[in-house]
C-alpha cells in the first residue's frame, strides 16, 4: 500500500512539475525533484537501479557522498552555479535582488567549500585478532 501512495504522488508531482513548464506560478524543478524522491522510494528495483547508475556515481556519491572532488571539479561546480545565479542578475534590473544574490552565491562557495574540504568521512575496517 506505501508503494502505491510513493507512485501516486510521484505521479501527481510529476504532472503538476510538467504544468509547471508552461505556468509561471508553479516551480517545475522543485516538482521533479518530489517526483524522483517519491518513486525512488515506490519501488526497491527503482532504487537500487538509480543509486548503482553510472550518472548517481559519478555525480552524487563520490564528490557529494564520500567528497572525493578534485579542485577542478569545485571549479567547474562553482563556475556553474555563478552562470546560474549570473542569468537572473543580468535579466532584472534591481540592486537589491543582485546584492541578494551575491550573498546567496558567496554563502554557497563558503558553505560547499567547508563541506567538501573539510573533515573526510574515514571507513575503518576491523581486522580480526585470530
Amino acid at each position: 500500500m506505501k508503494k502505491i501512495i510513493y507512485f501516486a504522488l510521484g505521479g501527481i508531482t510529476f504532472a503538476l512539475g510538467t504544468l509547471g513548464i508552461f505556468l509561471p506560478f508553479l516551480p517545475t524543478t522543485v516538482f521533479y525533484l518530489l517526483t524522483a524522491f517519491f518513486w525512488l522510494r515506490s519501488s526497491d528495483n527503482y532504487y537500487n537501479r538509480f543509486i548503482q547508475s553510472s550518472f548517481y556515481q559519478r555525480t552524487v556519491e563520490e564528490p557529494i557522498v564520500k567528497k572525493k572532488i578534485t579542485n577542478a571539479g569545485i571549479v567547474r561546480m562553482f563556475f556553474m552555479i555563478f552562470l546560474v545565479f549570473l542569468i537572473p542578475g543580468l535579466l532584472v534590473d534591481n540592486a537589491w535582488m543582485r546584492i541578494c544574490l551575491v550573498i546567496v552565491y558567496l554563502g554557497h562557495v563558503i558553505g560547499l567549500t567547508w563541506y567538501l574540504r573539510g573533515k573526510k568521512i574515514s571507513v575503518k575496517t576491523r581486522e580480526s585478532n585470530d
